[in-house]
């Protein structure tokens, strides 16, 4: 099944009804808060980076797309953008992780800590867009034994 898709102008002011798309889904998927706080983080930092750095920094319009995917296992987040082509997975791991946050450099951390938060990730590119999907498993219902 499909949450029906929601399509925003690539610009800061938006990014609130992105995160509470994710957490309609997240409820109706009846994830567990941990995991449903840890898909919002996750979306949320993607498409801030995508408005930040795809879209303000350069000058650019362009459009974000979300769309949410239920299976009995999983709950799948779409997120497409119109920006330039960036594969997220491919942000190396900050290599001041474990400095102190004084000695620690700029940029990357986001990405490391939002892919490390959710089950699974994937990037793609198709059409001109970009595609982030983000995976969180769903608890199996609880059936009483007989």
């Amino acid at each position: 099944m499909r949450m029906k898709a929601l399509t925003v102008p690539g610009e800061p002011e938006y990014l609130g009804d992105i995160v509470e798309y994710v957490l309609t889904a997240a409820e109706m998927a009846q994830l567990d808060e941990r995991a449903a706080y840890r898909l919002r983080l996750a979306v949320d930092e993607i498409a801030t980076n995508i408005v930040a750095h795809g879209f303000t920094k350069t000058g650019q319009e362009g459009w974000l797309r979300i769309t949410a995917v239920f299976t009995p296992t999983q709950l799948k987040i779409q997120l497409d953008d119109t920006a330039a082509p960036y594969d997220p997975t491919q942000c190396p791991q900050p290599a001041t992780l474990h400095a102190s946050p004084h000695d620690r450099h700029p940029g990357g951390l986001g990405i490391y800590l939002a892919l490390g938060g959710v089950d699974n990730f994937r990037y793609e590119r198709r059409n001109g867009w970009n595609r982030s999907t983000f995976i969180a498993q769903r608890k199996p219902a609880l059936v009483p034994a007989y």
